[in-house]
């Protein structure tokens, strides 16, 4: 029977035995790409996917920062692993914002009953990734019919719910007006589709070098009929002052920074192995001056990207509490550094990791390549050179960040 945890305590405490059990096996996962259900059978059973319920629906509402905390935790341990669960809290805030109170009873519900949600969204053959092929059209006898392709979709082989990105192709974007405002696009909805719905197929056909057990391949929809109260607008959330966009972000962050706690911790252990240097003449690795300044540069590297993103959950927080044009740009403001902070420690510590490890580290039976894989594959999803671009003219021009899902 599902736990139901009832604060953001026992949430961070619960994902540290978690990670505690995630780590014993997630090199040889890694290594034979073998898919964590299991794992995630205990993710589900423990609580932590509901945790973001709304009080007034049976959850324990946790703030930003703890739920931050839950993934860098998550994510020390296991990078694929704790990428799985991102879109299932990013999709539950989209129900929270836009769903029906009927919407919210019923997901809201299953995530506490241990249900996974997990994305289908992006797709490769658009001009941008900002772009939606996939449709839902109006069916004459009531719902929608779903079509399209999806790829990236982290998560939907193991998922209960599949929540699908699509535009509303029956509503018409309005036209350009010369001396009018800019014309509005087709807008967008999520659908909630359960996995096994006629018409869905969910492909194991990842191949990423790194994350690889996230199996994060392709969902085909073909035909998929979808019910009214299975739809929730999605192109509103973005009409108005809103964290959204940060929240699904300073999870990525965690996972960054999470990834390079691990891998400088797998570094610590394998000093404890290496031999010191013949010209340092010292009798451990660990008292050789130039190694011990190199993880001396790697733990301020570290310590400083777990501490901005601790500032960026913060300021999610602050916002919350009071939604308005500054505060939710400064919110996205400081995800933005948190992330790059992030994505660069996660890059350099899991590289570095073989120079403090020595030769030896990088034998293939240990596996330690997973955490610069994961990391390099996970810092791909969001550029953070645009990241760079809106603080430096939030900075120098106070012009604020757009609002959108990855910002």
């Amino acid at each position: 029977m599902t736990h139901v945890i009832r604060n953001g305590t026992e949430a961070q405490e619960v994902a540290g035995k978690l990670a505690a059990s995630f780590a014993e096996q997630a090199a040889v996962r890694d290594s034979e790409r073998r898919l964590p259900e299991a794992e995630l059978a205990d993710l589900s059973d423990s609580g932590l996917l509901g945790v973001t319920v709304p009080a007034r629906f049976g959850g324990a509402a946790v703030e930003v920062s703890v739920l931050a905390e839950v993934f860098r935790t998550l994510a020390t341990a296991d990078g694929s692993l704790a990428q799985i669960p991102h879109s299932h809290f990013v999709f539950l805030e989209a129900l929270r914002l836009q769903g029906t109170e009927e919407q919210q009873a019923r997901f809201f519900g299953a995530a506490l009953a241990g249900a996974r949600f997990a994305n289908a969204q992006a797709e490769r053959g658009g001009r941008t990734a900002a772009d939606d092929a996939t449709t839902l059209r109006r069916r004459p006898g009531g719902g929608y019919r779903l079509d399209g392709e999806k790829f990236y979709s982290t998560g939907a082989l193991f998922a209960d719910w599949l929540v699908v990105r699509a535009v509303l192709a029956d509503e018409t974007p309005s036209a350009p007006v010369a001396g009018g405002p800019a014309p509005t696009p087709t807008p967008k909805a999520v659908a909630f589709v359960r996995r096994d719905t006629p018409g869905v197929t969910v492909q194991d056909d990842w191949a990423g070098m790194g994350q690889r057990t996230t199996a994060s391949g392709t969902v085909l929809l073909d035909g998929v009929l979808v019910d009214e109260d299975q739809v929730v607008p999605y192109t509103p959330i973005f009409a108005r002052p809103t964290t959204y966009g940060a929240r699904a972000q300073v999870l990525h962050a965690a996972l960054d920074v999470g990834i390079a706690r691990g891998a400088l911790d797998a570094a610590v252990v394998q000093v404890g192995r290496a031999r010191p240097w013949f010209e340092a003449g010292v009798g451990r690795a660990a008292e050789e001056p130039l190694l011990v300044q190199q993880a001396g540069e790697l733990e301020i590297l570290v310590r400083g990207a777990e501490a901005l993103l601790r500032e960026a959950a913060a300021a999610i927080d602050a916002a919350e509490a009071d939604l308005t044009d500054d505060s939710t740009a400064r919110a996205s403001v400081a995800t933005a550094i948190a992330k790059v902070a992030g994505a660069r420690a996660a890059v350099e510590v899991s590289s570095a990791l073989f120079e403090l490890g020595g030769t030896r580290s990088a034998a293939e039976p240990l596996n330690l390549s997973r955490y610069w894989r994961d990391a390099r594959t996970h810092t791909l999803h969001d550029p953070t050179r645009w990241k760079v671009q809106h603080v430096g003219r939030w900075l120098l021009s106070g012009t604020p960040p757009p609002r959108h899902g990855q910002l």
